[in-house]
């Protein structure tokens, strides 16, 4: 089971919202939020559908109308489209980098393991000269 998994009946989904089971109906038809049917025709609400419900009664109360809250709800769907898309994007590239012959550099580190670089860098090495002297105690 996920937040997407059609679990509620209409009357608890509607008292899991805060709202009378007619105004999910309503919605419904107005296409605000569309549950899964099952094979009897009657609705099945998901944790997303009442997450979205909350959000459609808190607009609503701040003076929103229907069609705005059609926008806004939209509008997220979009943005999470796309906040997926560019993280399978960012993905594939990632992958196209280390792929990359010549693109990946390796280094032996100061404990003899092997350190994975980016092209063009060097190793930091310790290499400067330390003199010591005693101190004089006469």
């Amino acid at each position: 089971m996920n937040e997407l998994s059609p679990l509620f009946v209409i009357s608890v989904a509607a008292e899991l919202a805060g709202m009378h089971p007619q105004t999910l109906r309503q919605y419904d038809r107005l296409g605000l939020v569309s549950p899964t049917r099952t094979a009897g025709k009657s609705r099945r609400y998901s944790m997303r559908d009442v997450s979205q419900l909350r959000e459609i009664a808190q607009l609503s109360s701040e003076g929103v109308s229907l069609e705005g809250i059609r926008r806004v709800l939209g509008l997220e769907d979009q943005v999470a489209s796309l906040e997926t898309r560019v993280r399978e994007l960012e993905a594939a590239l990632a992958d196209e980098m280390l792929n990359r012959p010549g693109r990946r550099v390796f280094a032996a580190g100061a404990a003899g393991e092997v350190v994975s670089m980016r092209a063009g860098t060097r190793v930091r090495r310790e290499n400067a000269v330390v003199v010591w002297r005693p101190l004089d105690r006469e």
